[in-house]
């Protein structure tokens, strides 16, 4: 009796440890789906499917920042409804002031009462008179609001907040957080193109990101690869011109809004691509350089060592793209 007991409790332990070495067993999960009108895929080597934390994240976000949902803490601040401020609101309220001030205001998430009137929003709109574009301009900047505290303080209670061009950027750095708290070394997080990468892939290598060819037009989509960049730590974001527009009068009109002048920012660049240590960074950066065109870009960025650029323009006599970029991000390029 004495050997049987034995024997059933080696077996038991046997069994936990099993079990235990199991758990521990760390293999490669994707997590893919929609959000805010956008696809995602995610990859990351861990012990275990992370996929209901994902979703976690991404609804926090929503809940705080998204302008298109009604419930939403930002819907509440744009209507005057409340004055304070979660974490997520003060963590890119604080970013945007940053990139806002070193980008001589061409970043600016108070923009959107413009995007609106260019038709570019989630209210329809028409091509503004300059009177009206002045008459929005008196409520746009982000010296107008101020934190004090918790507290959102507005200069003028018409202005409103927008953060769609660095939020995306958060929602990847926020599920990178939540994936190495949970283990995982090595994962790749993209959103709508917004990406952001740490460790290594299937393979032992960088990760591998494909920079898209500005090609295509509107919703004639084209992800023709203009380049891959190897990333085993930092992030990627693009932004460009050349497929949210609209024609009028003969005239092309692009979603991006300089909020300095509030015009409809419309020139020979065509995309900026971002290498930054954070996705919400490249994302909010990425922005801010298409609103400022290819000149100011390339005197801003030359000689920085702390974000990588590269900018793609249409040359309007021959017709040719050409492509410019820094030494931080050349340094990124992968060989095919």
């Amino acid at each position: 009796m004495n050997r049987r007991y034995a024997a059933i409790l080696v077996a038991l332990v046997v069994a936990l440890v099993m079990m235990f070495v199991a758990r521990d067993r760390k293999r490669f999960f994707t997590s893919e789906g929609v959000v805010w009108t956008t696809e995602y895929h995610i990859t990351y080597l861990a012990s275990h499917d992370l996929s209901d934390s994902i979703q976690l994240i991404f609804n926090k976000i929503d809940n705080s920042v998204s302008p298109y949902n009604k419930a939403s803490l930002v819907t509440a601040l744009n209507e005057n409804a409340s004055q304070r401020v979660d974490a997520c609101v003060k963590r890119l309220l604080e970013a945007s002031m940053a990139i806002h001030r070193e980008s001589g205001g061409a970043f600016d998430p108070t923009v959107m009462p413009l995007v609106n009137a260019w038709g570019f929003g989630y209210k329809s709109g028409t091509m503004p008179t300059r009177e009206q574009v002045d008459s929005i301009l008196a409520f746009v900047g982000l010296d107008k609001v101020s934190l004090e505290g918790d507290r959102l303080v507005k200069a003028d209670p018409r202005v409103m907040l927008d953060f769609s061009s660095i939020a995306k950027g958060l929602a990847c750095d926020e599920v990178g957080r939540m994936l190495e708290r949970n283990g995982a070394a090595s994962w790749l997080v993209e959103i709508g193109g917004e990406v952001v990468a740490r460790g290594v892939n299937k393979r032992g290598t960088a990760w591998r990101v494909s920079v898209d060819m500005p090609t295509g037009e509107g919703d004639e989509l084209s992800h023709e690869s203009a380049l891959t960049l190897a990333l085993d730590s930092g992030a990627v974001a693009t932004s460009g011109n050349y497929r949210k527009w609209r024609e009028q009068g003969g005239k092309r009109f692009s979603h991006l809004i300089d909020p300095r002048t509030g015009e409809s920012r419309v020139g020979t660049l065509l995309s900026v691509t971002v290498i930054a240590p954070d996705c919400m960074s490249a994302d909010a950066w990425a922005t801010a350089c298409m609103v400022m065109g290819g000149e100011e870009v390339k005197r801003m960025m030359q000689g920085r060592d702390d974000l990588g650029v590269m900018t793609i323009e249409g040359d309007t006599v021959t017709g040719n793209l050409i492509v410019w970029s820094n030494a931080p991000f050349a340094a990124r390029v992968q060989s095919p």
